[in-house]
């Protein structure tokens, strides 16, 4: 591209433009090593006069292409410049020929309306779908107009698009389709159409092998998990292709809420992990013990208390492992709780405070409290447990002692590098004499009494 058009198309300067054109028309034809026209440059300065100027001139310009993809329509859409991209579209559709490049896609795969939604442009956006309907298709990635919609809660838009038949394409990012997405902003109004309209995309799991009610539990979006459950409750049901069932996504993250919600639509919803863990043993696991309290007061919960893991392990096990007091007693005060059950190995809960990361890890306060509270439900672990408690006891001791000494040590090095520094200020405060030294010449060094000097040569 000439250096002088550049100039011009990045003022917005038609005068000067009209200039070099009437002697060489073909000069607006010249593009930057980036591909661009000087209508992209004059776009991305959003200068509106220089472009209607400049196309009624070369009109062929409107359907450059630049090494991004763009045409100068996106390239004023990714700009923010409304009003001009408006009046290319308006020249597109007027154009024989240049509907087609309306169509055209960036190299990410977006075309002007995917922009025109993520740019927030959402007037503009209906003006394009009405122009254009199949601009609402997916992109060359399967990420949809309709998706970034969704995204950006432009109902409006949304809507439009539905009622279009090329909007059929439901992908977005990370394989999510706009069913996800309405839950993710917790959009109740599009949770509602999409679950009315196409209510399988409730079934469809993005690359992570989340379903969007999936969604909606991990998120506590209690709102929209009863839309989605009052429209279809087998949806309750559904077990990742993780083999993680909805209300073990509700346990790990504690969110009694969602749980009961679930249960609410679907009392018999599963509930088994595929290590054959439950609800109950991913809540104790991670200390939730409000949800551990909501399980054991659900009646239909119940026959959790005493089920047992590939392993063997109880929920009691678990809490005993993590030497967790609250945990213990909640479990224990169960009235159908068994602190007897063996594990694959052969022990009872109780001998999980004899690990040895349990007994290196948890406070001896909370060991104490644990053993108590299991020699009580299990009184023929108790002897057990009892001496077990005196060697914790005397190990406790013995590394109270090294810390103690240790500290001592720490408090008397410290005390005497303290008396070291008094002595060397107190030491030298004596050699020093009030009035200080003088500097002056034939007389350095002798000390200075009353702005006299205290010895003087003879």
């Amino acid at each position: 591209m000439d250096k002088r058009l550049m100039k011009a198309a990045t003022s917005g300067a038609s005068t000067s433009m009209y200039a070099m054109a009437a002697l060489d028309r073909s000069i607006l034809l010249g593009t930057t090593p980036q591909g661009n026209t000087c209508l992209h440059i004059s776009c991305i300065y959003g200068h509106e006069g220089f472009c209607k100027d400049v196309l009624e001139l070369q009109e062929s310009l409107i359907k450059a292409v630049n090494l991004d993809g763009e045409t100068p329509l996106i390239t004023a859409v990714r700009n923010g410049h409304v009003s001009l991209a408006s009046f290319l579209l308006g020249r597109h559709c007027s154009v024989l020929g240049s509907r087609q490049p309306i169509l055209q896609q960036d190299k990410y795969g977006f075309n002007a309306l995917h922009h025109a939604i993520r740019n927030g442009h959402k007037d503009f956006a209906l003006e394009l779908i009405a122009a254009e309907p199949a601009l609402s298709q997916a992109g060359k990635h399967n990420e949809s107009p309709m998706y970034f919609a969704v995204m950006r809660n432009f109902t409006q838009v949304f809507k439009k698009l539905m009622q279009n038949p090329l909007s059929a394409s439901l992908g977005g990012q990370h394989g999510r389709n706009y069913l996800h997405a309405a839950v993710m902003n917790g959009d109740q109004e599009i949770v509602k159409i999409i679950m009315k309209e196409r209510p399988e995309l409730a079934r469809e799991a993005d690359i992570k092998k989340n379903t969007p009610i999936a969604k909606a539990v991990e998120s506590d979006k209690i709102d929209i998990l009863q839309i989605i459950l009052e429209h279809d409750s087998t949806l309750g049901y559904l077990i990742g292709n993780n083999g993680f069932p909805l209300l073990n996504a509700a346990a790990y993250r504690g969110l009694v809420a969602a749980a009961r919600k679930l249960l609410e639509h679907c009392p018999d919803a599963p509930y088994l992990e595929p290590d054959g863990s439950t609800l109950l043993h991913t809540a104790v696991w991670f200390d939730h013990l409000e949800f551990v309290e909501f399980i054991l007061s659900r009646p239909i919960l119940r026959k959790l208390v005493n089920m047992q893991d590939n392993e063997g392990n109880t929920a009691l096990h678990h809490a005993v492992r993590k030497c967790n007091p609250r945990m213990v007693a909640a479990l224990l005060s169960h009235v159908d709780i068994d602190a007897t059950l063996l594990d694959n190995y052969g022990d009872s809960a109780a001998w999980d405070l004899t690990r040895p990361n349990v007994m290196q890890t948890a406070k001896t306060l909370n060991w104490n409290e644990v053993a108590m509270l299991m020699s009580k439900a299990n009184p023929r672990d108790a002897a057990s447990l009892h001496n077990l408690h005196t060697v914790v006891k005397r190990k406790a001791s013995e590394e109270s002692r090294k810390d103690t000494k240790s500290l001592t040590q720490t408090y008397t090095s410290n005390t005497s590098l303290v008396a070291i520094l008094i002595a060397t200020i107190t030491f030298a405060a004596a050699f020093t004499l009030p009035g200080g030294y003088s500097n002056d010449a034939g007389s350095e060094g002798l000390p200075i009494m009353s702005k006299k000097f205290a010895f003087r040569h003879s």
